[in-house]
């Protein structure tokens, strides 16, 4: 019994992680747009605007926009408000 719970624990934790994987290119993550949107509490069309505006970078790759993680804090500490 105890082998067949430790396995379980170890898949739990695999599927854990499969879930939350992001790709790291050259050390930086990249975001997709929806969960910009969620960490900056905007609509999608409001982020397609920080993009013409060039308020935000991005990295455009067959058939998905990226954003860096490193950009959207940036954005978020340089327009934040106390």
């Amino acid at each position: 019994m105890d082998f067949f719970s430790s396995l379980d624990r170890v898949l739990e934790e695999v599927e854990m992680m499969a879930a939350n994987y992001r790709p790291v290119l050259g050390g930086e993550r990249y975001l997709v747009g929806e969960e910009v949107c969620e960490k900056l509490h905007v609509s999608l069309r409001t982020l397609q605007d920080y993009r013409d505006t060039r308020l935000l970078g991005y990295v455009k790759l067959p058939g998905k926009i990226h954003y860096r993680e490193s950009d959207v804090a940036k954005l978020l500490e340089d327009h934040y408000r106390r």
